[in-house]
């Protein structure tokens, strides 16, 4: 039997990037998968056959997680199509950076209510059913940059700190209930957005990790195959360095 057979998970901003790489983890591992996207239908429509040809339900749903009243809606599609949720992986996040003298108050904004409420508005719709279930596992990804600061990265360091603080408090509240919350922070990953900057830029990043090397969407999929999975039973509101030792 597969690690995740027979499991229902929903992940938020899973067209690309690490989201992605989570998604076709999981259905390797037997796990029927919901995710949403907001804006980039064709790469989703085509995860979401990919998903299905490995032999798993798949579904894709275009919703905005900022937004509480879509999120309750997203709940109640995939409740209605899975007939149940196991685990909720709280990945949607965008980067508006800059320093703070130049930013603006939108951009601020919009970082916290994209990384930060939609955490919020996902937990808060699926818990009703987790509770009822007693059993559930919720993972939020945070960053190391919401562990130790990052310059020209407030609004996004304060939304991953925020994370943070609300992994920690929703475990405490749910865990008489059986439902464990954890957060992990991803270092430096290779992704779709790296691939675009300079390589000599990359490669001082890489310079700059004990691992010498950046992480990829797979090694973020694996660690939270294990806060899925029923090997992390007795972990909960904890946060999982994803980072090469970067932060060591």
């Amino acid at each position: 039997m597969k690690l995740l057979e027979g499991k229902n998970v929903i992940i938020t901003g899973a067209s690309r990037g690490i989201g992605r790489g989570i998604a076709q983890v999981f259905a390797d591992y037997g796990a029927n998968v919901a995710f949403t996207y907001s804006s980039s239908e064709a790469p989703a429509l085509e995860l979401e056959k990919e998903l299905i040809g490995k032999g798993v339900t798949a579904k894709a749903y275009k919703s905005n997680a900022a937004s509480y009243d879509q999120s309750e809606q997203l709940i109640e599609n995939v409740l209605e199509d899975f007939g149940g949720i196991d685990v909720l992986i709280n990945n949607a996040g965008i980067t508006k950076d800059n320093l703070l003298m130049r930013m603006g108050e939108e951009d601020f904004d919009s970082v916290i209510e994209i990384n930060l409420k939609s955490v919020f508005n996902m937990t808060k719709a699926v818990q009703r059913t987790m509770l009822k279930q007693r059993k559930g596992s919720i993972i939020n990804m945070s960053s190391v940059v919401g562990v130790k600061g990052n310059a020209g990265q407030t609004n996004y360091a304060a939304s991953k700190a925020g994370m943070i603080g609300f992994t920690k408090s929703v475990a405490l509240e749910l865990g008489s209930r059986n439902i464990r919350c954890n957060a992990i922070a991803p270092g430096f990953i290779e992704t779709e957005m790296t691939a675009k900057l300079d390589e000599k830029t990359v490669q001082g990043w890489r310079e700059g990790i004990p691992l010498k090397r950046g992480g990829t969407p797979e090694d973020i999929a694996n660690a939270c195959l294990f806060l899925a999975s029923d090997l992390s039973a007795y972990v909960t509101g904890q946060v999982l360095n994803v980072d090469g030792g970067m932060l060591t």
